[in-house]
């Protein structure tokens, strides 16, 4: 094992990424804590104005130049953003390196993939007729109108109005909470990063990290003006615990919980979500009802092949060896 870790070093093109003297490291036991907040680095920044997000006019296209100029004229903001995202790279290159198959990996993963899209057909009838024998009940919709439409017939079965939820990019696409709204039924995001933007009205900014262009002090102001919070205080435990004490009540009152779903196994019939909070296991199995929002594209066709897509998703994703 030794050796292997060794070779594993000797071919890291930016030896650096070992941070072997990093003084912001976090060490238990002699060794470094590695997962996604050990390995951060702390970062710093002085208060500025947030520029919002890109502006939206109608069915016209958008014009990112714009919104990109105007985040870079925030000198705090554009220097924290590339900070934070050269970090979320330091901790996957790190994490990459010290797996000696990682090329073998994702070249078993892209093959894996390719497969399932050839055969997308079986898999997906595979996959409805197991998933129906657990008692799971399989909805197809044809575009994101129709999966909110579908949504909403079956929280209005259940007389839901309140409805929890995790991560999901495909709402997102979806334009779910909005539909929602137009309703009558309220959806709260318990992902911190998507909280945060929605009490703050903005749209995710990236996939995995959806408030990263924001600094600590923005989220201080968004949730003083949201939750009540100290508005001068911005440190990341007080902020992070009074958003969760503000959402816990809601999580144990909600009618229903929905997630998004990273795999769906079609020998099984099951399907995966993977969460680094916590909350997607609260929005699945706090409320009586639970609905799982997938695209077509998370088929996987065997359970062997989710050891595959696991060791390289966390890594990847956030730079961490392993999520729950």
């Amino acid at each position: 094992m030794s050796t292997v870790r060794e070779k594993s070093n000797d071919a890291m093109l930016h030896p650096e990424l070992r941070a072997e003297d990093d003084p912001d490291a976090i060490i238990r036991d002699g060794r470094r804590l590695d997962h996604a907040e050990g390995a951060s680095k702390a970062l710093r920044a002085r208060p500025e104005p947030q520029p919002r997000g890109a502006k939206v006019h109608g069915n016209r296209p958008i014009d990112q130049a714009e919104a990109a100029a105007r985040f870079i004229a925030a000198p705090e903001h554009e220097k924290m953003h590339d900070e934070r995202l050269w970090d979320l790279r330091q901790k996957r290159d790190r994490e990459m390196h010290g797996i000696p198959e990682w090329e073998e990996l994702r070249s078993l993963a892209s093959a894996i993939k390719e497969h399932t899209l050839t055969h997308l057909d079986e898999y997906l009838d595979q996959f409805e007729a197991n998933a129906r024998s657990n008692g799971i009940h399989v909805h197809w919709a044809r575009d994101g109108a129709e999966h909110n439409q579908i949504v909403h017939g079956i929280l209005r079965d259940h007389g839901a109005k309140l409805l929890i939820k995790s991560k999901s990019m495909l709402t997102e696409e979806c334009g779910f909470r909005p539909y929602m709204a137009s309703v009558g039924i309220e959806v709260i995001e318990t992902d911190l990063g998507e909280r945060i933007q929605q009490l703050d009205n903005e749209d995710p900014s990236h996939v995995v990290v959806p408030a990263v262009h924001k600094l600590r002090t923005d989220v201080a102001e968004v949730f003083a003006r949201t939750l009540g919070t100290d508005p001068g205080n911005s440190d990341v435990h007080y902020l992070a615990e009074a958003q969760r004490k503000a959402t816990h009540p809601l999580i144990l009152n909600a009618d229903a919980g929905m997630t998004g779903c990273n795999f769906a196994v079609a020998e099984t019939g099951t399907f995966v979500v993977c969460t680094n909070e916590g909350n997607a296991d609260l929005s699945a199995n706090v409320p009586k009802l639970h609905i799982a929002s997938a695209g077509i594209e998370k088929i996987i066709p065997r359970l062997d092949h989710l050891a595959v897509f696991v060791r390289l998703l966390s890594r990847s994703a956030l730079g961490s060896p392993i999520t729950q």
